[in-house]
């Protein structure tokens, strides 16, 4: 069948990984033709264009700048997306018949494409709910509840929910919060398709840990706690910084690798504390990541303590792959603390709860740390294959 996928994520190729390319190479090795229609922000400097890669075509759609940028212009950008991502598709891929448009949030602005799709062509419409907007703006104060803005942005939610003929959820509590706030949605559309990955793991002998520790001048003699990732308001770096201050356990080192619009705010606290129990790395590239994270211990998991929404980071993944264990500090409506402790493959506590993550990071310097890595990858295995997302979204054309 023909795929098209709408997101704000800038892929240009399917060779790199992420939870959507590899659940669109998935399509892929299963015989399907996938269409992508992605956005090039404006700093890149590069107008539309349509390419070709195997059974995948991407249409790389000029826009606004959408991330990293001020609230003005991302706001903005997202409104504009839609009108710019219609008439892209109507000029390149206009003779193409989709059986199936799928589709993620960020943003909850494709309601127009997504309805000339299924007039069109008849399409099977269907929703990876990765983020719950604006609430999640009001969450973090960069909106104000009940303002036009925000008003605006919930009906255009309200509008994509309704025109979504499922709405895959990443996990038990986004559904319930979904249902709970929205309840003129069918209990039936609403189900729980999790973030997913073709999993890659890296396994090194000792004297290759080392080596790779020395080139990123990391103690060869400590517990690697690291956090990889967004540097962000909704990461609550602050209780990161804190978490690092209030370090005495001497087994344990913390290593930061990440961007975002709270690097700057992070690199400024380093170099003017110089904390010999951490590090920091600005982002590295996914494969540079991966093997950098692959010589590293305990992975890290830090989320704003006063989300109200059920966020659900995918970089939970990255580290299950590496048979890491996991370290969550989050808000108290998330369930991933939940899911990491019921498999005993880490531990939770509370954003905000300095004494708890010190408790927690010295019992993961005398934890055996090869058994809770073995759950991690158990864990990843039952519930986060691509598989699983694949066969959700496709038994429901099938029916």
């Amino acid at each position: 069948m023909n795929v098209l996928f709408l997101t704000m994520v800038n892929i240009t190729t399917l060779k790199k990984r992420g939870i959507y390319q590899d659940l669109l190479n998935h399509f892929i090795e299963q015989g399907h033709n996938v269409y992508i229609v992605a956005p090039v922000e404006r700093r890149h400097k590069t107008k539309t264009s349509f390419t070709q890669e195997g059974k995948a075509n991407i249409l790389n759609v000029q826009s606004l700048n959408l991330t990293k940028t001020n609230v003005l212009e991302k706001g903005l950008g997202q409104i504009l997306i839609e009108g710019q991502f219609l008439s892209a598709i109507k000029k390149y891929i206009k003779n193409v018949d989709f059986d199936l448009v799928l589709y993620s949030t960020p943003p909850i602005t494709f309601s127009k494409v997504i309805d000339f799709i299924k007039k069109r062509d008849g399409a099977y419409s269907y929703l990876l709910l990765k983020d719950i907007f604006p609430q999640n703006a009001v969450d973090m104060g960069m909106m104000k509840k009940g303002g036009l803005l925000h008003k605006t942005f919930v009906n255009k939610e309200k509008r994509l929910y309704k025109i979504s003929d499922t709405i895959g959820c990443m996990s038990e509590a986004n559904k319930k919060f979904v249902l709970e706030h929205n309840p003129d949605i069918s209990r039936n559309k609403v189900e729980v398709n999790p973030n997913t990955i073709k999993p890659k793991f890296i396994e090194y002998s000792e004297e290759e840990r080392v080596k790779i520790k020395n080139k990123y001048n990391i103690p060869i003699d400590k517990r690697i706690f690291v956090y990889g990732g967004n540097l962000g308001i909704p990461q609550g770096i602050d209780f990161l910084i804190e978490t690092i201050s209030d370090l005495k356990e001497p087994l344990a080192h913390i290593l930061v690798v990440g961007s975002g619009t709270q690097f700057k705010k992070i690199e400024i606290w380093f170099n003017q504390n110089k904390p010999t129990n951490a590090t920091l790395l600005s982002g590295l590239p996914r494969d540079e990541y991966d093997v950098l994270l692959a010589a590293c211990d305990v992975g890290m998991i830090f989320l704003h303590k006063d989300f109200t929404i059920p966020n659900f980071p995918s970089r939970l993944l990255a580290y299950l792959e590496m048979k890491m264990p996991v370290l969550a500090a989050t808000d108290i409506n998330t369930d991933i603390g939940k899911i990491i402790e019921e498999a005993k493959c880490g531990y939770w506590v509370e954003a905000g709860d300095a004494n708890g993550i010190q408790v927690k990071i010295s019992k993961l310097c005398a934890d055996n740390l090869d058994i809770l890595g073995d759950r991690s990858w158990n864990l990843l295995q039952n519930e986060y294959l691509v598989e699983r997302s694949y066969n959700l979204i496709v038994e429901k054309i099938n029916v």
